[in-house]
């Protein structure tokens, strides 16, 4: 119960961080791409990286461990909000951008989890 408990406190903290971040975005960037979920996904990526790269070479209790991966940073990115943004994309005429979105948000997502685990490895 222990473990479930942190793991939704985790899911608040990073889906109330996910929401201002995005909002702040949103406030100072007006384009048909989405910034805001492009920027939270990439940034979950690179710390996930972090997280799993530092309990790599320190010991990090399993509880803790599920706490920043899966509630902080599981409530953190938005992988839902990116396939529906896509798909709204999509529907509206704009195939290019939505290529575009899913191309950099895999490659940079992915470039940012290495970037975070090589950094904890140093």
């Amino acid at each position: 119960m222990k473990t479930a408990l942190l793991v939704g406190l985790g899911s608040f903290i990073g889906g109330t961080g996910r929401y201002l971040i995005s909002k702040a975005i949103q406030q100072n960037i007006a384009s048909p791409f989405p910034y805001a979920t492009f920027s939270v996904n990439v940034v979950g990526c690179f710390l996930i990286g972090v997280v799993y790269g530092w309990s790599s070479k320190n010991s990090l209790d399993a509880t803790w461990q599920l706490f920043l991966t899966t509630g902080i940073l599981g409530g953190f990115t938005t992988f839902s909000a990116f396939s529906m943004e896509t798909l709204n994309m999509m529907n509206a005429g704009l195939a290019a951008t939505a290529i575009a979105y899913v191309a950099l948000s895999i490659t940079i997502g992915l470039m940012s989890t290495f970037a975070g685990y090589a950094l904890m490895r140093l």
